[in-house]
């Protein structure tokens, strides 16, 4: 039982425990859509579309995550402005913005004379670094974001399968697209923190790929990835402070272990 409580007794790994289970939670509910739309594609994007926005708060000296929400939010309402006013598909327009923006960072980094742990984190990520008020800001944008899902949880269902018939009924399909554009963004800023920007899609996606595998239902889906990330995210803490190895690292390879056990074992699904 002593290894068990052992890392407890440190005030930066029970946040850590916290922070990732509040964030696994939160890509649970808005990976379902992003695996059911197709859209992982954006999550890769997404996180390195970020970047420019990280390194200007950190050349201006201000606060990088900050800058990280400013820049994802500016990317998902470009990928939304291109999709409409080129009739490009939307895989097309995440291409063109994100690869804008992450040059954009390079551009900006080059510019810079030296290179600071702060924003090397943000690259790597380190779940064990989050503050009170990192974890605070956590739980506030996740209550936002799932109070946003609730409230136009039918709308965003009825545009994820079936777009033309949103459209005869009147809805706004082009502003609830960038809706969900924008909370994947905000989802995407909040992992980053914990695992980088290389990994981040890995939280986004695999604990609602895995959940996929086994269930069609979507809330029995949302509650299963939620369960699964975690489990992964807690158990991937553990072994990251007994192994002395990397912790966003290992809660990712926890998270794709979990996804390749299911895949091995489970009943195929009709």
């Amino acid at each position: 039982m002593n290894w068990l409580l052992e890392p407890l007794q440190y005030e930066f790994f029970v946040r850590a425990l916290l922070s990732v289970t509040v964030v696994s939670v939160l890509c649970a509910v808005i990976g379902v859509y992003v695996v059911l739309r197709g859209l992982s594609y954006i999550g890769d994007a997404m996180s390195h579309a970020v970047f420019p926005g990280i390194v200007a708060a950190f050349l201006l000296k201000l606060n990088l995550l900050g800058g990280a929400v400013l820049a994802a939010l500016v990317t998902s309402l470009g990928i939304g402005f291109v999709t409409q006013r080129s009739g490009l598909k939307q895989d097309s327009a995440i291409g063109i913005v994100f690869v804008g923006m992450f040059a954009l960072g390079v551009v900006l980094l080059s510019s810079a004379r030296s290179y600071a742990v702060d924003l090397a984190n943000f690259l790597v990520g380190n779940p064990l670094g989050v503050s009170a008020q990192d974890l605070w800001a956590s739980l506030i944008v996740t209550g936002l974001i799932g109070l946003t899902l609730t409230v136009f949880q039918k709308e965003l269902l009825l545009i994820s399968f079936d777009p033309t018939e949103a459209r005869a009924i009147g809805l706004p399909v082009g502003r609830l697209n960038n809706l969900l554009l924008m909370l994947i963004a905000l989802v995407v800023v909040l992992t980053i923190q914990l695992v980088g920007t290389t990994l981040s899609v890995s939280l986004l996606i695999t604990s609602s790929a895995t959940a996929r595998l086994l269930t069609r239902n979507l809330r029995a889906m949302m509650l299963v990835a939620a369960l699964i990330g975690s489990l992964s995210g807690v158990i991937g803490l553990y072994a990251s402070y007994y192994l002395n190895v990397a912790p966003g690292a290992t809660v990712v390879l926890t998270n794709t272990l979990t996804f390749l056990l299911v895949l091995m074992t489970r009943p195929r699904l009709t």
